[in-house]
């Protein structure tokens, strides 16, 4: 659905009034313009830098991923709103255990958005000293958008698991976003 939606389309249907899509859709859709990003970056780079095209290679990887990603959130977003929605009944267990489930599964997007970012942002780190130096400020720009979006992400991991807080996801996400903070800090200060 994303990928094929006009970006003022695409916008529009962030914006209805209505839970799916939501955050994680948008961290994801913003994570693929980051990695088209730095696939243009390394295309502009080839005669300086023959690794280039094995960059841009990669980076178009993690855009398609990324674009993915942004289905697969809202996919397993609407399967919890829809356990939650659902009558509970004379089993209320049954609807708590389901419900419990269909939330800790709506995690799993937002923490492979995560670790994407995070491969982004290390991707960043690996191209900013060698691309054209016209266009060594939009690999670090980049790099500092995947690493917004890996926060935002872990975020949603967090909240997804506030029943189980010690959730191991929860602790990876939050080291991920770390790393991903640290490296792209480190690249908008050179």
């Amino acid at each position: 659905m994303f990928p094929d939606l006009p970006l003022p389309s695409l916008l529009d249907e962030l914006a209805a009034p209505r839970e799916v899509p939501g955050s994680g859709s948008a961290l994801a859709i913003a994570l693929a313009i980051a990695a088209a990003t730095v696939q243009m970056a390394a295309r502009m780079s080839v005669v300086s830098w023959p690794e280039s095209p094995g960059v841009a290679a990669q980076a178009g990887s993690l855009r398609e991923r990324a674009l993915k990603l942004a289905e697969d959130d809202a996919e397993a977003y609407r399967r919890a709103l829809d356990v939650r929605a659902a009558p509970t009944g004379d089993q209320q267990d049954k609807r708590d255990w389901a419900l419990g489930q269909a939330v800790a599964a709506a995690a799993e997007p937002p923490l492979a958005l995560v670790r994407l970012a995070t491969d982004l942002v290390d991707l960043c780190g690996d191209a900013a000293g060698r691309v054209e130096p016209r266009v060594q400020a939009d690999v670090v720009a980049a790099a500092a958008l995947a690493a917004g979006v890996a926060n935002g992400a872990r975020e949603l991991v967090t909240g997804n698991l506030t029943a189980l807080p010690d959730d191991p996801r929860v602790a990876e996400a939050t080291a991920l976003a770390a790393a991903a903070a640290a490296t792209a800090e480190k690249m908008i200060r050179r």
